[in-house]
């Protein structure tokens, strides 16, 4: 055969590629050579699931179609080459009718910015397809699947979602399954609360497993009979078919050619590799290296075997229900296994790949420490010679030469292989474990381990002998991992006791050492210890039995399922203004759901566009001296580098501006923070620009410059502040000498620190810039405010705002950071194609993205607080010191928002001073909550710390304290509204009767006492959150056939504002009241918004530009209800049916104006108002590793009456779990300079499907009439998230018990009630608070009373 051109099938078509770069991503080629944009770019790591295709490969031996789900952002495309690909598109489309996937998706209001959909349903659609190759299951009911609950959830275990907390999608994936009860299924759109099962079956969406889609065409089977590989010479891809042919490649690479071997490339994801190799090889032909053999005396694997096919071949030889003691552990090492990365990363790495990154690059791997335990042994090539070692061995080698290959791995089978001779009073022990972010995978661990030990009962005294054990760690911050010897000889041969233990404990301490210098490492140490005893520990109570040879389930360290069990949504429903009210779908959820949604980065670029990426300052304060690029006279593609010298004559240096002052494009001669911009290179593709930006090679030079001030601290001493508008400054509350001197309890000078956060958009950010005639542009803008950028380009550029258009139609997430951020995106893709006179484009990587995004504001806070004996707050004082960075953006609005969360409670007195600091870190923005997410949590401490210095409820306080409506008044003035909108008391009773508060407080109680090692902890918390209306404009056209289009200042972000909106404009058109006026919803649509077409546009932000988008619409449709009617009365005398149609016609041709426009101002007294809500949360803390896992939350909140209860629902939800990410998960790092180091998806970790409540119940009230709310709706975007501190609260509550047991072994100095949880409460932080060596102080503890 001869050898053949690139060919590959997307959708059922065929792709060929005459030459094509071997360093070309599948996602890559997916979104510049076809026209199918669902794969999305969201991290470029493997880490979010955005990108996510169903690869497809056909056997022509046996005929057979393996169908997986990968990473196309990793995948090298010259490995699919002759596959078949399918992405949401493929699945179905508005053309060819929308999958079953994508209508349910819909119609459970799972997709809310829509960005992570299409990858949520591809990797669905491949758990699917491959649940109907079992052949070991029942036939599901017609309309189902095979697919398990657990499965359907797991599915979608590595895809991340910011918008809808999760619940939705995991229940549109449990629709799926056979086994599902579909009672248990959440809100949507198919049926109504009562119906019976029945009904509800039959208004799913069908699924048919017997008509599903083809995922391999003929044609594509034609050709791999009859062609060959890649060309070669043509491609620079090498794909060996022998070992022979491997080695003759490898020994003769040139020394000055670059050299990669292949198999998934998802290494890269984790280092980076932005280089292009000469040479690649292509391992995967390698017979030899595809190998699974299972013989009795183990597993032979070889070295491009997929993680996923390892645990397949584990999993097959350990079915049934009664295992080996070798089965066993095979079985236990798949099942850690399956905790690996995620699925689609485990369907294409190499169990080879990993243990060489391990090896070579010191990878912290999980296979290679459970490998180890096991004794297992590799196989490796070094020229023409071959040698099997130890796997202990091959990891302390020194790191393998590029001219060596992994050959294979070999799992000894411990049936064949024990070390002791088998008998009726030996067992075999063996558990692995791992101490990760998430459950299921997806995140690296702080500690992997291992343990295997043959035991037996001790035939002189009353414990258990230990005869042989291996004890593997790794991933702690060391090289590789280890065998822990010293500790493996010092058990063998001993009987296990308490003595014994701690001994042992104490060896693993001085072993488990970290060599990084890493702020982790006293946990991390303190995880193997605990790990050691819990894997000892049930040897040294009388109760343990034997079964079988094997130790099954032994250890306290158990494992909660991670998936979701169930929810509950508790709607009201209202018809006074049909259709608004109604929970219709979200607008466009299903193109959404198929990818075909369009935004910014899937237009197609322009004819001889070009793309831009930005050059960042590492370094604050410093002057720069020079940029260069490090790589050739000239990177390939690129164009130019721009700077601030290039700004045009008339225009100016300026990036971004808001009220409170401007922030410039670029840094001039002087950096002010590290991640300040400082060039912009633009380049052929974006992987040229990035690739020419990382190279860049920035002088810096520190002579006769300030240090930076790089902390609050540092501001308050040299005095940097931003001035605060007295209008914005809070105003304080009652007389604090007064409060404080009736207290008959004060703490004084209290702490605390909070962090940021970054808002993790699933798009990053974006833009598109085209040159138009007449010195005009056309500026295309993932921005929550078109408006501000469009006057920030012309200002930049110099030219009259006339000369700009800025377009947004939808934003792939935004949280606020799509707001000042986007501007000075766009404003320099709009320099770059002002001066070149082409179009020019910017995808911003997630690292630069992140390191530039500045995020929420970090802050320090200093209280002292006055209170009586019962807990009743009469004064408290407050100093705070916000960090807002090198320039204001919104920083100013803080202390408004701050303080208008923080008086939530009633505090007798309140008196503060807010400062907001000018520092030379970046400018912090707007994060969903800004200010009173803060405010919130700072209330929430300070009622903490009363409860425990007093040693009463902390529940308690909170209702002593929480206000009547007359403190309300003193407190909001304005805001308050009249008695009957104050609900936040009848909330919070309501919540102690639905979430069974007072019965399961008893329970979470009697749970403690009985359990040593996890403990509980539950805690109800009140929100206040105070909103502002702002000035918005609206448009609505009736067309000629009676369609409407209409347009807002709002942006769609996914927080379903287009679906108001049209509700809206169908309600208020409906008031002309023609015959068919219910059909008016299906006749508007909401259009992209464009600076030139609707001014004023200003903000989307703060929760209430949805309501304020309506109302615009609703003025602009009573101007043409006003036009219209008399038209409507003159036919209706003339007829007696009036048809939408029919008048519309006749408006034409009596030349109505049809089109109005209005710019919705709210009043004074409507232009502020109050949201109020409360959440039960209760989380349970592992001792040994401080994971919390969230048991129950129960939500309830008031929306006023809702313009759209679906879409609040998924406000309130998703709300809820992104203040999870703030509060237990989310750490967002700076190093010394302010370098953001957190700045990707393997170090910064937003909450999954496994960290949400296991039980999440979600009740909206509807209070009925607000006659100067907006149809009497109220917001649902942010208040939400400030109920996530109740997460943090019921932390708390379980580590206080925690502390209560430890201080018992006399393991705690001090109290137990006092102390401080940060935020987040990561696993480190809550095991520090629970006892680093709280196993020792138990341990000894014990050896005390015997």
């Amino acid at each position: 055969m001869v050898a053949a051109t690139f060919v590959v099938a997307v959708n059922r078509r065929r792709f060929e590629l005459p030459t094509v770069s071997p360093s070309t991503t599948l996602l890559e080629f997916l979104r510049s050579h076809t026209p199918f944009k669902s794969p999305k770019l969201g991290c470029g790591e493997g880490g979010c699931g955005a990108c996510v295709v169903l690869l497809s490969k056909y056997d022509p031996v046996l005929n057979k179609v393996e169908d997986f789900s990968v990473n196309s952002c990793l995948t090298l495309l010259c490995t699919v080459n002759r596959c078949s690909i399918t992405t949401s598109e493929g699945l179905g489309n508005t053309i060819d009718g929308f999958h079953s996937i994508h209508q349910r998706f819909s119609g459970f209001h799972a997709s809310q910015c829509g960005f992570c959909t299409p990858g949520m349903c591809v990797s669905l659609f491949s758990a699917l397809l491959n649940a109907e190759k079992t052949t070991d299951r029942v036939e599901p009911p017609a309309g189902f699947s095979k697919l398990t609950v657990a499965e359907a959830e797991n599915s979608i275990a590595g895809n991340l979602c910011r918008c809808t907390g999760y619940r939705p999608i995991a229940d549109a994936c449990k629709s799926f399954s056979g086994e599902v009860d579909i009672e248990d299924l959440g809100f949507n759109s198919f049926w109504i609360k009562g119906e019976s099962k029945e009904a509800m079956v039959d208004s799913l969406p069908r699924y048919d497993r017997d008509n599903e889609v083809c995922t391999f065409p003929e044609f594509l089977k034609d050709e791999i009979r009859s062609s060959s590989g890649l060309d070669s010479e043509r491609y620079g891809w090498y794909s060996p078919a022998t070992i022979e042919e491997l080695r003759r490649l490898v020994e003769a690479n040139d020394s000055g050619q670059s050299m990669k071997l292949v198999v998934g490339n998802t290494g890269a994801g984790y280092y980076k590799e932005l280089e292009c190799y000469d040479r690649y090889i292509d391992l995967n032909f390698v017979p030899e290296l595809n190998v699974v053999r299972m013989d009795v005396t183990g597993l032979n694997v070889g070295a491009v075997v997929t993680i996923a096919r390892v645990i397949e071949a584990l999993k097959e030889k350990a079915r049934g229900e009664h295992m080996s003691r070798g089965e066993v552990v095979f079985e236990r090492i798949a099942k850690h296994m399956d905790k690996i990365a995620s699925g689609f990363i485990r369907n294409t790495a190499s169990i080879g790949g990993n243990l060489v990154m391990a090896q070579r690059k010191y990878f912290p791997s999980d296979i290679a420490t459970i490998l180890l335990a096991v004794d297992s042994t590799v196989n490796i090539m070094s020229g023409s010679r071959t040698e099997i070692i130890t796997l202990e061995d091959f990891l302390k080698r020194a790191p393998l030469d590029p001219t060596s290959v992994f050959l294979s791995i070999k799992i000894p089978n411990w049936e064949a292989v024990t070390k002791v001779s088998a008998g009726s009073d030996t067992v075999l022990v063996f558990e692995t474990y791992r101490a990760a972010p998430r459950p299921l995978g997806n995140a690296l661990p702080h500690l992997n381990a291992a343990f295997l030990a043959e035991v037996s009962s001790s035939k002189t005294t009353s414990g258990f002998t230990v005869h042989h054990c291996c004890l593997s760690f790794g991933a702690y911050g060391t090289k590789h991992a280890i065998r822990a010897r010293n500790v493996e000889e010092f058990l063998t041969g001993k009987t296990l006791s308490a003595d014994v233990l701690r001994e042992a404990i104490k060896l693993v301490r001085a072993t488990v050492v970290p060599e990084e210098d890493i702020t982790t490492s006293a946990y991390r140490s303190s995880l193997a210890s605990g790990f050691v005893f819990d894997f000892f520990s049930s040897f040294i109570v009388s109760d343990t039995e034997i079964s079988d040879g094997f130790m099954g389930n032994h250890h306290c360290n158990y494992e909660m399922p991670p998936v979701l069990s169930s929810a509950k949504q508790m709607l009201n429903l209202s018809t006074d203004y049909d259709p608004v009210g109604k929970p219709i779908m979200k607008s466009g959820a299903a193109l959404q759901a198929s990818g075909e949604a369009v935004y910014v980065d899937d237009i197609p670029s322009p004819t001889n566009c070009l793309h831009g990426a930005f050059i960042y300052s590492t370094k604050p304060l410093v002057r720069v001296t020079g940029i260069n690029l490090k790589t050739k006279p000239r990177p390939d593609g690129v164009s130019v580098v721009l700077s601030f010298k290039d700004i045009p004559k008339g225009g100016e240096n300026v990036g971004a501006k808001t009220l409170f002052g401007t922030e410039p494009l670029f840094a001039d001669d002087i950096t002010q923070c590290a991640g300040q911009r400082l060039a912009f290179v633009v380049a052929d593709t974006q992987k040229y620009a990035d690739l020419a930006a990382n190279s860049a090679d920035v002088d810096y030079e520190r002579e006769d410059m300030e240090p930076p001030i790089l902390s609050v601290e540092e501001a308050i001493k040299r005095s940097s502040f931003f001035e605060v508008p007295p209008f914005l400054y809070p105003k304080q509350v009652g007389d604090i000498s007064k409060g404080m001197a009736i207290a008959d309890h004060k703490i004084t000078s209290a702490q605390i620190k909070l962090g940021s956060q970054y808002h993790f958009y699933m798009e990053t950010q974006t833009a598109l810039a085209v040159p138009d005639e007449d010195n005009c542009i056309v500026v295309y803008t993932s921005s929550q405010c078109p408006q501000f950028s469009h006057t920030v380009i012309a200002k930049c550029l110099g030219i009259p705002e006339s000369n700009v258009r800025v377009i947004t139609r939808r934003v792939g997430g935004g949280f606020g950071g799509k707001a000042v951020k986007s501007i000075p995106v766009a404003t320099a893709c709009a320099l770059a194609a002002h001066k070149l006179q082409r179009p020019v484009r910017i995808y911003v990587n997630r690292k630069t993205d992140m390191i530039m995004a500045g995020g929420r504001h970090p802050m320090k806070i200093i209280y002292s607080v006055g209170f009586k004996s019962d807990g009743k707050i009469t004064a408290l004082q407050l100093d705070i010191l916000i960090d807002a960075g090198m320039s204001a953006d919104v920083s100013p609005i803080m202390p408004y928002n701050l303080l208008g969360a923080l008086k939530k409670y009633d505090w007798g007195a309140l008196a503060f001073d807010v400062k907001v600091c000018k520092t030379n870190n970046p400018s912090r923005t707007a994060m969903r909550g800004p200010g009173e997410v803060q405010g919130s949590y700072i209330a929430e401490a300070v009622i903490e710390h009363v409860a425990s210095t007093l040693s009463i409820q902390v529940d308690h306080v909170r209702n002593i304290n929480l206000h009547t409506h007359s403190s309300l008044d003193l407190f909001y003035a304005d805001s308050v509204g009249e008695p009957v909108e104050y609900t936040l008391p009848f909330i919070w009773d309501k919540l102690a009767v639905s979430s069974s508060f007072n019965r399961r407080t008893d329970l979470v109680e009697e749970f403690n006492k009985c359990n040593r090692w996890r403990k509980r902890g539950m805690s109800r918390v009140p929100i206040l959150h105070q909103v502002s209306v702002r000035p918005t404009p609206g448009k609505v056209s009736i067309l000629s056939d009676g369609s409407v289009v209409v347009e807002v200042g709002g942006i769609e972000l996914g927080q379903g504002l287009w679906t108001k909106v049209k509700q809206m404009a169908a309600f208020a058109l409906g008031s002309v009241q023609c015959d068919d006026s219910e059909d008016l919803l299906d006749k508007v649509r909401v259009v992209q918004s464009d600076t030139v077409s609707l001014i004023q546009g200003g903000f989307t932000a703060g929760s209430t530009t949805s309501e304020s988008s309506c109302q615009a619409v609703r003025l602009s449709c009573h101007i043409l209800v006003e036009r219209l009617t008399p038209l409507k009365q003159k036919l209706q005398e003339q007829m007696c049916s009036i048809k939408w149609e029919m008048l519309i016609e006749q408006a034409y041709l009596q030349a109505l104006n049809l089109s109005a426009s209005s710019l919705y101002a709210p009043d004074v007294t409507s232009m502020q108002y109050l949201n109020y809500g409360a959440a039960v949360s209760e989380v349970e803390v592992n001792l040994l590793t401080g994971e919390t896992r969230i048991l129950q939350s129960d939500i309830i909140y008031d929306c006023g009456q809702s313009l759209n209860p679906a879409v609040d629902l998924g406000q309130i939800e998703g709300a809820f779990v992104q203040g999870i990410g703030f509060f237990m998960l989310e750490e967002y790092l700076e190093n010394s300079d302010g370098l953001v180091v957190s700045d990707g998806t393997w170090t910064y970790k937003i909450p999954s499907i496994d960290t949400i409540p296991k039980q999440f119940n979600v009740e909206i009230l509807n209070s009925g009439q607000h006659s100067k709310r907006v149809l009497s709706s109220k917001a649902s975007g942010e208040p939400p998230l400030l109920l996530a501190v109740s997460v943090h609260c019921a932390t708390r509550a379980a580590i206080q018990e925690a502390r209560k047991q430890l201080l018992q072994w006399g393991g705690l100095d001090g109290s137990a009630s006092m102390f401080h949880l940060a935020v987040p409460a990561t696993m480190p932080v809550v095991k520090e608070l629970c006892g680093l060596e709280n196993v020792e102080s138990y341990l000894e503890w014990i050896a005390s009373r015997n």
